[in-house]
C-alpha cells in the first residue's frame, strides 16, 4: 500500500507566511447581511480564508439544515469583496456544481461525508479536470483508513492541492469534548503522509467557546499547520452551533493569545540537551519492554494453571482489582500520572494477557508435554 500523496506543497497554495493558516467564518451561512459582516471583521484582522456552511448535514431533521444554493452567492461575494477566499462543505456532486459555478474557491468534504466511501468516490468524481483546492475532515468514526481513503480518492482525481481536517470523532461516552480528538489519529495521518497539510477544527472538538483555545493551542503544538475556526457576528442567534461560535472580538482574542513554537531546536546546547533525555527515554522505554514481556510470561503461566484446572480465562473479581489498585499505587507514590491514562495502559496490558492466555488455552499440548 502506498503511503504518498501527489500534492503540491502547501506554501505554493497557501499563504507561505509560515504563519499558522487560518480559516474563520460562521457555522451556518444565514443571511447576506451576515455572512458580510463576518467577512468584513475578519478580513481587518488579516484572515484570507472565510468558511461558511451552505447546506448542514444536522442529526435531527427539525434542525436548521442550511440556507441552501442561494447563501452560495452571498459567501462568495462576501469573501470576495473583502480580497479573501471563499470555502464551503459539499456532500454530493450537485453541491460541487453549484459551489464551482458560484466561484467558490475551495470546498471541504465533511465528516458525516467521508463515512461513505460511495458517496466520496461520487464527488471525487465529479472533480475530475476541476482545479481547486479540497479539504477532507476525519469522518465521525475513529478510522483512520476510512480518513485516508477519502483523501487518496481526491487525489486520484486529480486534485493535487489538497490538505486534511481534524474535527473530532464521535464517541458513545459523555465528555467534555463535543467530538473526542483522539490525538493519536491525526498524528499517524501526518506521520504517512508529512506532506499534507493539516488543519485543527477545534470549534466542533470542543463544542463550547470556553474550551476552544486550548484545544487549538495543543493542535499547534502537536504541528499543525493551521487550524479551522467558527466566528458568528452574534452567536447567540445563530441558527446552528451557537455555543461553538466565537464573536469577532473574541476571536480577535483567540489569535492574540495563541503560541506559535518552533519544530527544531535552535542551539546547539539545547538539542545536545534533548539528544541527552531522548536517549535516557530510550533506555527506559527498553526496560518497559523487558518488564513487561516478563509480565506475559507470567500470564502464560497462569494460562496453563487455568487450563489444567478448566476455569475460564476472564476473572471479573481480578479485573476489577487491578483497576481499583493500580491508580492506588499511582497516588501512594506521588507520581504525576493521569488516571485515565494508567487505566487505559492496564486495558491494554490486560487485553494482551487475554491474548498470551488464550494461546495458551487453545494449544493442543501443555508446555513440556512434547517429546
Amino acid at each position: 500500500m502506498s503511503n504518498t500523496l501527489k500534492i503540491q506543497p502547501s506554501n505554493t497554495w497557501w499563504d507561505p507566511s509560515g504563519q499558522p493558516l487560518l480559516i474563520a467564518g460562521p457555522c451556518g451561512v444565514e443571511s447576506p447581511e451576515q455572512v458580510l459582516s463576518v467577512a468584513g471583521d475578519l478580513s481587518a484582522l488579516g484572515i484570507k480564508y472565510l468558511r461558511g456552511g451552505i447546506w448542514k448535514p444536522r442529526t435531527r431533521p427539525d434542525s436548521f439544515q442550511g440556507i441552501g444554493e442561494v447563501g452560495l452567492s452571498w459567501l462568495s461575494d462576501a469573501g470576495h469583496a473583502h480580497g479573501m477566499q471563499v470555502m464551503t462543505e459539499v456532500a454530493d456532486p450537485d453541491h460541487l456544481e453549484a459551489a464551482l459555478k458560484a466561484g467558490i474557491d475551495m470546498v471541504w468534504i465533511g465528516a458525516r461525508t467521508v463515512v461513505n466511501p460511495f458517496q466520496v468516490q461520487r464527488i471525487a468524481d465529479a472533480l475530475k479536470g476541476v482545479s481547486i483546492p479540497v479539504l477532507v475532515k476525519n469522518p465521525i468514526a475513529p478510522d483512520l483508513e476510512l480518513w485516508i481513503g477519502a483523501l487518496e480518492r481526491m487525489n486520484r482525481s486529480g486534485i493535487d492541492r489538497l490538505a486534511a481536517i481534524h474535527r473530532g470523532f464521535t464517541a458513545y461516552e459523555r465528555s467534555h469534548y463535543r467530538n473526542a480528538p483522539n490525538w493519536q489519529i491525526p498524528i499517524e495521518l501526518k506521520r504517512r503522509f508529512p506532506e499534507l497539510t493539516l488543519f485543527c477544527d477545534p470549534s466542533h472538538i470542543a463544542g463550547k467557546t470556553s474550551m476552544i483555545a486550548p484545544v487549538a493551542q495543543t493542535a499547534l503544538d502537536l504541528g499543525y499547520e493551521g487550524l479551522m475556526v467558527e466566528v458568528h457576528p452574534n452567536p447567540l442567534k445563530a441558527l446552528s452551533d451557537s455555543e461553538q461560535q466565537l464573536t469577532p472580538a473574541a476571536f480577535e482574542e483567540f489569535i492574540g493569545e495563541l503560541v506559535v513554537r518552533s519544530k527544531s531546536m535552535m542551539d546547539a546546547i539545547s538539542r545536545s540537551h534533548l539528544a541527552e533525555m531522548r536517549s535516557r527515554i530510550d533506555e527506559f522505554d527498553q526496560l518497559l519492554l523487558d518488564v513487561v514481556a516478563k509480565r506475559m510470561e507470567l500470564s502464560r503461566e497462569i494460562g496453563t494453571l487455568k487450563k489444567e484446572q478448566n476455569v475460564t480465562i476472564y476473572q471479573l473479581d481480578r479485573w476489577n482489582e487491578i483497576l481499583r489498585t493500580r491508580t492506588q499505587y499511582d497516588a501512594a507514590s506521588g507520581l504525576t500520572l493521569n488516571k485515565d491514562f494508567i487505566i487505559k495502559f492496564f486495558e491494554l496490558i490486560h487485553e494482551e494477557s487475554i491474548h498470551q492466555q488464550t494461546q495458551v488455552m487453545n494449544s493442543r499440548d501443555l508446555p513440556g508435554e512434547n517429546v
